[in-house]
């Protein structure tokens, strides 16, 4: 195996759901390399790749089905924080985990889509359809976060998603105060 294909692969067995942009950027390696290199990792079986939520995740044969799409989520910084909130506080409606993490709803809800079409999260729906969030697998699931780690521009683009949502709902409510 070549060098750079070690390289590559000791980084997805490190990094398990790494995407591709990340790879290239760690690694500095330019895109065609990169794709070159994964394409013989993926022949070998030496790498699995996972499309989910607009990004191409790597991992090691090892990782089934669930676990892919629960580590393809929780690189998400919003969907960890989500589901951290939901293991500190036990089940939660979705009110109060949206203002605990000072969150849009519209932004809780895209992330719960994934979490809930990944296993992760339950809505639970009492007699009067009010819904609970609870987490699925409550010990698989902190196994998974243990494997996540952020990486800056990760973190970055969530932030900057949450900084365009509380901007637009200021905005929306000095709208709302304004027909008052």
């Amino acid at each position: 195996m070549s060098h750079q294909r070690d390289r590559i692969r000791k980084h997805v067995v490190d990094h398990p759901g790494v995407h591709f942009n990340e790879l290239t950027r760690v690694l500095d390696l330019a895109p065609g390399q990169t794709q070159y290199h994964l394409k013989k990792l993926k022949r070998a079986d030496d790498v699995v790749e996972e499309s989910l939520y607009g990004r191409t995740h790597y991992f090691t044969p090892e990782y089934g089905p669930w676990e892919r799409g629960a580590i393809a989520v929780l690189r998400r910084e919003t969907a960890r924080d989500v589901l951290v909130c939901l293991i500190r506080n036990g089940p939660s409606p979705p009110g109060a985990v949206a203002d605990e993490l000072d969150i849009a709803r519209s932004t809780l809800e895209w992330h719960l889509d994934h979490l809930v079409e990944q296993e992760l999260v339950v809505k639970e729906r009492d007699a009067r359809n009010r819904v609970t969030l609870v987490v699925a697998h409550p010990e698989e699931t902190v196994r998974m976060l243990r494997l996540v780690e952020p990486s800056l521009p990760g973190r970055l683009v969530d932030r900057f998603t949450r900084l365009v949502d509380s901007l637009l709902s200021a905005d929306h409510r000095d709208v709302d105060d304004g027909f008052e």
